[in-house]
């Protein structure tokens, strides 16, 4: 399976962008999929993630602002994040993670097996 994530940038405080990942391969691999993010010092936050029967998960952060969606087609998934309002504090490195075996909804790193390589989102005041 593999995982590329594409859209990050920079934009100004208040602004919107969209994140993009591919999960290519064995579709059957790749059922539930998140977003995580990681800034200089600090650990690797969950964002949002979409599990197998498409129930959505937030980070009290970006509850609000931020949107996750999942599309399919042969043997490739979309996962997208649309984030609004977005505040300098957003500003990381975001990357999409998937796997094939969905417990309830999880923002935890740890249940994900395949991850790409990451995206800059830089929001500036």
């Amino acid at each position: 399976v593999h995982v590329m994530e594409s859209g990050g940038g920079s934009v100004q405080s208040g602004g919107s962008l969209t994140l993009s990942c591919t999960a290519s391969g064995d579709s059957s691999n790749t059922r539930c999929m998140a977003w995580f993010r990681q800034s200089p010092g600090k650990e690797l936050e969950g964002v949002a993630a979409v599990g197998g029967d498409g129930t959505t998960r937030y980070a009290e952060s970006v509850k609000g602002r931020f949107t996750i969606s999942k599309d399919n087609a042969r043997n490739t998934l979309y996962l997208y994040l649309q984030m609004n309002s977005l505040k300098p504090e957003d500003t990381a490195m975001y990357s999409c993670a998937a796997d094939a075996i969905c417990g309830p909804t999880s923002l935890l790193a740890e249940d994900y097996s395949y991850w790409g390589q990451g995206t800059q989102v830089t929001v500036s005041s």
